[in-house]
């Protein structure tokens, strides 16, 4: 018995090494396929796999589990996806994720990178077919809204399917009701689609959700970035790099030490 099991070990071990070369040609051509899509999608990923532009994901989502809302187990819908940075924090709390991404390839990308569905859908300017993909406990909105020059359109159609609406964007200082719209670099995958965005008010986003959730929170805290202000009242300069904030809108009441139904003049970091 010894024997024989010597002998089908020395058989196995020569079918091995007869399949290794197939196997090290299989290994290299699958190499030389990835590092040939790499080099296809160099833009996106120096856009999206930056220092800058991850540590600004860490500091967000950091600071969106510091708030300790109940983000387990829900339906979801992601818009502005990107490449699924964001949709990872959800596939990590067992959500049900359906992604939004206004740019083919980056939605193909996502889907691939995450195994994960992704629709394309102009948010700027068809943001209204969102309301054909149902109903969500949560729809994450972060980086998105200053990348569109119609913000209020889209936060119609937000409402129309979500309980609950987190929201991230970029700001300008000062008092009222603006949108301050802007040019942006359409070619650069991780900015405005169409070429124009806007840098509203914080009075603006606060008013304008308000007219379409009963609750409308802002955050005590901001992440840990310089990106995100503590003090609104007399900033020491408006100008330099751009300005965030975050927040909850809710069409149910929210009990949260960390949310308050005003806009704060100074915060903290969480």
């Amino acid at each position: 018995m010894a024997t024989a099991s010597r002998s089908g070990n020395l058989e196995w071990a020569r079918a091995l090494r007869a399949v290794q070369p197939v196997r090290t040609v299989a290994d290299r051509f699958a190499l030389w396929k990835r590092g040939l899509e790499v080099l296809r999608d160099w833009r996106i990923h120096a856009d999206f796999s930056s220092p800058a532009y991850q540590q600004n994901n860490i500091a967000r989502l950091q600071h969106l589990e510091s708030l300790g809302l109940d983000l387990s187990r829900k339906n979801v819908l992601e818009i502005g996806a990107g490449i699924g940075d964001h949709t990872l924090f959800y596939l990590f709390r067992n959500c049900r994720v359906l992604a939004v991404e206004g740019r083919p390839r980056l939605a193909r990308k996502l889907s691939k990178r995450l195994d994960v569905e992704a629709v394309v859908i102009d948010l700027d300017r068809e943001p209204e077919k969102l309301e054909r993909l149902g109903q969500f406990d949560f729809v994450h909105c972060y980086g998105l809204l200053y990348h569109l020059s119609d913000p209020a359109r889209l936060l119609a159609s937000i409402a129309r399917v979500g309980k609950c609406l987190l929201l991230e964007t970029c700001v300008s200082f000062g008092q009222g009701r603006r949108t301050n719209t802007c040019e942006e670099d359409r070619a650069i995958f991780s900015q405005a689609l169409h070429g124009k965005g806007c840098r509203p008010t914080r009075e603006w986003i606060f008013e304008e959700l308000k007219l379409h959730f009963q609750y409308v929170y802002s955050t005590k805290t901001q992440p840990h970035h310089a990106e995100f202000p503590t003090e609104w009242d007399f900033p020491a300069s408006a100008a330099g790099p751009l300005k965030r904030a975050v927040f909850v809108a809710s069409k149910a009441c929210i009990l949260n030490p960390y949310l308050v139904a005003a806009l704060p003049e100074k915060q903290v970091r969480w």
